[in-house]
């Protein structure tokens, strides 16, 4: 029961944080593109890589699973992702569906080999 209230803390949390950090991007880049998506999955990214390497040999169990699929799991989502690129298909804007279907792949995989990166050279 520790570890279903501890996910759902952590998944509360980070939905919010997935909402601050889509609202801040928005109102810094505008809405043209899906840069808060974009935003949430590589800064996610990067940190599921890092806590996967470094932070779950140092926790518990429970603290892995409130970061991981409690946090992150709410903070990061791919059907957002996927949702706003159709909607770009839908309306036509092929270009814009490439771009973001690129960036989020490329970069994301990137930022989570980033993440693995900085976790061995702390440890």
């Amino acid at each position: 029961m520790i570890q279903i209230t501890v996910i759902a803390v952590a998944g509360a949390l980070g939905a919010l944080s997935r909402y601050g950090l889509s609202a801040l991007t928005h109102s810094l880049f505008g809405h043209s593109f899906a840069y808060g998506t974009f935003a949430v999955n590589i800064i996610g990214c990067l940190l599921i890589g890092f806590t996967m390497r470094y932070i779950t040999d140092a926790a518990s169990e429970t603290w892995r699973l409130a970061i991981t699929t409690g946090f992150l799991g709410a903070m990061t989502t791919f059907s957002t992702f996927s949702y706003e690129t159709l909607h770009y298909i839908e309306h036509n804007n092929y270009h814009l569906a490439a771009a973001n279907i690129a960036a989020n792949i490329i970069i994301g995989l990137t930022a989570t080999f980033a993440g693995i990166a900085l976790a061995k050279a702390i440890a």
